[in-house]
């Protein structure tokens, strides 16, 4: 029989070649595994909360709507849920018993500036409008309703809303943030209908993020529960009117179906104001 040397020598190269890819394409495999292992490792291994909880909630109200202390309190003190109040003090003089009930019962109160101005782009603000603000003038305006607040209830605003979400003076070049006004002044500032919830190590306290709850019901509120406990991370809804369905209404029956959400051990949620939640975490990241 002829040898074909050409042929065995090819085979060889080729053998050769895979005996020395193998090993590569193991080397790939377990990096990849690793990956996987690293990955569910960190979505379990998420920031401490307390009690052994997997993630945070806050619920927020803005403007001092009537309806959050004739519906809205009752309902919450009903579940033994506490929640952030951002309040005009103007408009909370409207139902000033309900509101320092609200207080008595563990209730936060925040500030939501005195007069409410937003962007002059909105119609209705258009004679109160941020782009006529100075900096000077929004921190007395700051400063003013945290006096209000304080003769009205006794108690100290120590965290923040920027009406509409918006954190701007001025208009233009003369453009300016007020978010280091805020970060002075307050423990913690909320936003508005924002993406997303905030990350516990990452979060700048001036500015968290916060996502509407007003017009949902709890299937569309379960996902966001659901991400924030796979990450650790903590959830901040914001909402207006409290009641039935209706314009920029927070939902009762959502809300009752999300304080028995959270209420059950098993979900291993947190829920507290914002400056509780705010406060362990500064105490945390020292």
């Amino acid at each position: 029989m002829k040898l074909n040397t050409q042929s065995f020598a090819l085979n060889l190269k080729h053998n050769k070649r895979a005996i020395t890819i193998f090993p590569q394409l193991l080397i790939l495999v377990f990096i990849v595994l690793l990956s996987d292992v690293t990955n569910a490792q960190s979505d379990s291994a998420v920031f401490a909360w307390p009690e052994g909880k997997r993630a945070a909630v806050s619920l927020s109200f803005d403007d001092a709507r009537e309806s959050q202390v004739i519906s809205g309190t009752p309902l919450l003190d009903q579940y033994g849920v506490k929640a952030t109040f951002y309040v005009v003090p103007s408009t909370m003089e409207k139902q000033l018993d309900g509101w320092k009930k609200a207080v008595t019962n563990g209730h936060e109160i925040g500030n939501h500036t005195l007069t409410h101005p937003c962007t002059g782009n909105f119609s209705w603000s258009r004679n109160n409008a941020l782009e006529d603000y100075t900096l000077k003038q929004i921190r007395n305006e700051l400063k003013e309703c945290n006096k209000r607040i304080r003769e009205l209830l006794n108690v100290k605003a120590e965290v923040f809303a920027y009406p509409c979400g918006q954190k701007f003076v001025g208009k233009g070049i003369n453009t300016k943030s007020y978010v280091p006004l805020v970060a002075d002044m307050f423990i913690a500032g909320r936003g508005w209908m924002d993406e997303a919830a905030n990350d516990p190590v990452y979060c700048n306290f001036a500015q968290l993020t916060a996502i509407e709850m007003d017009g949902k019901d709890f299937d569309q509120i379960l996902p966001l529960l659901e991400e924030a406990k796979k990450t650790g991370q903590w959830l901040v809804l914001a909402g207006h009117e409290m009641g039935e369905p209706g314009f920029q209404t927070t939902r009762l029956v959502m809300l009752k179906n999300l304080m028995e959400y959270a209420k059950d051990p098993s979900n291993g949620i947190w829920i507290k104001p914002v400056g509780t939640v705010a406060k362990y975490l500064k105490e945390h990241k020292k």
